[in-house]
């Protein structure tokens, strides 16, 4: 490590990482908020779990079937930047992760990308996430985060295929799904995910 990074070292505490990730998060929180964004459900409560993916709450409370996705994204934001920047100490990968995130959701709450959600998916009753849930997006994410960093990589690899696979089987969409579904819509996929409205 060279000295620079050395008395950069020496200058930043993890207390200190975790207080500019916190302000990450409430910056988001307070850019939401002036999108129009609700704190919370406008049900007027504020479930731990909300497990109907076509529900007008879905996307509103602190944890649904989108959640393991955010779990993900930390997972691959620590191999990412374990690969990139892994002579960084963990809690400035932390921080850019968290940014990364948040301004993921900032955007994904845009009014662009809510229709394009409604337009391309089966999502008809989405209008965006509450502010409870899009801060509970980013907290899930640092789980994975820590996650990635604390067990062998090939745990985090089937954690990964585990969530993929029982969010496909239980609600028909899962990560790689809604990236599909936003980027480049395919009819097929459409057609299929709808079955679960009508039972199937």
């Amino acid at each position: 490590m060279s000295a620079a990074g050395s008395q950069a070292k020496a200058r930043f505490k993890p207390w200190h990482y975790a207080v500019l990730a916190g302000a990450i998060i409430l910056v988001a929180a307070l850019i939401l908020h002036a999108m129009g964004r609700v704190p919370i459900c406008t049900c007027g409560t504020i479930k731990l779990w909300h497990g109907n993916p076509n529900s007008s709450e879905n996307s509103q409370h602190i944890a649904d079937w989108y959640s393991p996705s955010h779990v993900i994204h930390g997972i691959l934001f620590y191999g990412l930047l374990w690969l990139v920047m892994r002579d960084k100490p963990v809690g400035a990968r932390l921080v850019l992760a968290v940014l990364i995130e948040t301004l993921w959701e900032v955007i994904e709450n845009s009014p662009f990308i809510i229709e394009r959600y409604r337009a391309a998916t089966i999502s008809l009753s989405y209008y965006g996430d509450s502010i409870v849930n899009s801060v509970s997006d980013i907290l899930f994410m640092i789980v994975g985060f820590f996650l990635a960093r604390i067990v062998p990589v090939w745990v985090s690899v089937l954690v990964i295929i585990g969530f993929e696979a029982l969010a496909a089987y239980v609600i028909r969409d899962n990560l790689i799904l809604n990236v599909l579904m936003l980027v480049w819509p395919l009819d097929a996929v459409k057609e299929w995910q709808a079955g679960i409205a009508g039972g199937a």
